[in-house]
């Protein structure tokens, strides 16, 4: 499947006074690595059937079973981000460190003393969780004489055949602001009757690109959950999920001319952005896990997809310099749309996922002051293409179709897949040792498209009277690509990420 087959459906906007939103906005709330407490990310995030953690509240609530005291749990830690980008024959790098956190809250578990009850202690729990941190910046630059983000302007007017007046007025974030700073411009026939339009960037000569995007915030999720122990043999479990999103974007792109003559119309244009997201909703998670014999558990959990509301916000200008024929010109969406931001309320559905895990406890038994080391691995499968938008109630129809529009693609493009995580614990009396790794597949059905995430991570903890404290780093290698633009008409150009994610993660916790 070519590039260009891919996502030429991304372009099929709506011409209302808001951008749309695309598939890209979906994998945001499903590619991510697991994050938690510092033990459960010094064994690769395998929580499946291990149990005994905050984090299973967010993974598989069955492990909450496993408590029989109570205790609380703060998690504060930091994110070094290296990233480096490929973009047509141009390597560029660059940092962004940033604090993030795992699990915090609390758990209450307690034994139960009745004889005719099946069940032998419960627990419950209240957590909070940051699934995925948006804080980050990437950066990339090349020189292109193939295509131009201005290109995507030509088609969106050309598609709806629009007029001058719409050109000027109805698309106030993006091919308006291009053809008031005159970077878009009519052709013209006979009789001076307009006959389409034209892009003033000098593509066959070459141009610079810059693609520049800061973004910040992140991914939450509190968990409420509870589950119960079945004669220290089964454990069920399941949590009420509630996410709270909040992203924002300040991108940043310019394009410049190379040949440095003055008399082509061009010398550059930049177009500037800054777009915010806040969602929040509801989800859940069950699960189970069961010892079938001493030293061995199984687990299975499942996650259904979260429904979450979205409110975003838009601003966007152009300053385009074309040299002698209109000169340095800027414009803002604030100027056409009366000083406000341009709002979008939608809904989005994310994709669901199952985990099946197995974990080997060396001398099981209940007192866990006296175990010695274990092993354990998850297994979870993804079906990125199962996230779907929807509108909301003041949606018209032809934004709706949009939707499904959007939504077919995202079948077309994504796809479900395997993510594996490894993890071993060795313990000596009060000091434990850990050491993980994980690998999470690519979401894309295009084999052209690189993608995945390799986690390796370690770390130490200490018990002792009702008190412990564990320290994590874990280091993961990406591979993905970005796209700095989309066009229909032609092949997709796009960056070739390969950077790395540092994580330092410490958690303290104390019996209560």
């Amino acid at each position: 499947m070519k590039c260009k087959y891919i996502f030429f459906l991304l372009l099929f906007a709506v011409a209302t006074t808001t951008q749309a939103q695309n598939p890209e906005d979906a994998l945001r709330t499903a590619w991510f690595t697991q994050n938690g407490t510092a033990r459960m990310m010094a064994i690769g995030g395998a929580m499946g059937s291990l149990g005994g953690d905050i984090t299973a509240n967010h993974v598989n609530p069955a492990g909450l079973g496993l408590f029989k005291t109570r205790e609380v749990v703060i998690s504060p830690g930091f994110t070094l981000n290296n990233n480096r980008f490929n973009y047509r024959g141009t390597d560029t790098s660059g940092n962004k460190n940033a604090f993030q956190y795992g699990t915090v809250g609390l758990v209450w578990g307690s034994s139960k003393n009745n004889s005719y009850s099946k069940y032998t202690s419960s627990a419950f729990a209240i957590s909070v969780n940051q699934l995925a941190n948006y804080q980050n910046r990437e950066s990339f630059r090349g020189n292109n004489n193939f295509s131009s983000f201005t290109e995507q302007y030509l088609e969106e007017l050309v598609r709806d055949r629009a007029d001058t007046n719409a050109a000027l007025s109805n698309y106030i974030f993006g091919s308006s602001l291009a053809f008031r700073t005159f970077l878009i411009d009519t052709t013209s026939g006979p009789g001076n009757q307009v006959t389409g339009y034209q892009s003033l960037v000098p593509i066959s000569s070459g141009v610079s690109q810059l693609y520049d995007a800061i973004t910040r915030g992140g991914y939450h999720e509190i968990a409420i959950g509870t589950a119960g122990n079945v004669q220290d043999k089964l454990y069920v479990g399941f949590s009420v999920n509630l996410p709270i999103i909040y992203y924002n974007r300040e991108f940043f792109y310019k394009e410049s001319d190379l040949t440095n003559k003055t008399n082509n119309s061009f010398s550059f244009f930049e177009y500037k952005e800054n777009f915010t997201s806040n969602g929040f909703g509801i989800g859940g998670k069950l699960g189970l896990i069961y010892k079938p014999v001493e030293m061995w558990r199984l687990g299975f959990a499942f996650h259904t997809p979260q429904l979450i509301g979205f409110k975003d916000r838009i601003r966007s200008s152009i300053t385009a310099n074309t040299e002698s024929y209109a000169g340095t010109r800027s414009e803002t969406s604030d100027n056409l749309n009366s000083g406000n931001a341009g709002i979008r309320e939608y809904n989005l559905s994310t994709p669901w996922r199952v985990i099946a895990s197995i974990s080997h406890v060396f001398r099981e038994i209940n007192d866990t002051r006296q175990q010695r080391a274990f092993i354990t691995a998850d297994l979870e499968y993804v079906n990125y293409r199962s996230a779907r938008f929807h509108g909301t109630n003041s949606s018209t129809d032809q934004l709706n179709r949009y939707y499904d529009f959007v939504n077919e693609t995202i079948k077309d493009i994504y796809k479900g897949n395997i993510n594996a995580r490894l993890g071993a614990e060795l313990k000596f009396n009060t000091f434990m040792f850990r050491l993980g790794g994980a690998y999470y597949g690519s979401p894309y059905n295009n084999e052209n498209l690189q993608a995945s995430k390799w986690l390796a991570s370690g770390g130490l903890g200490y018990r002792n009277k009702g008190m412990f404290i564990d320290l994590t780093y874990s280091h993961t290698f990406l591979q993905d690509a970005r796209f700095p633009y989309l066009l229909s008409d032609k092949a997709n150009t796009y960056a070739e990420q390969r950077g790395s994610l540092g994580r330092v993660l410490v958690t303290l916790g104390f019996k209560i």
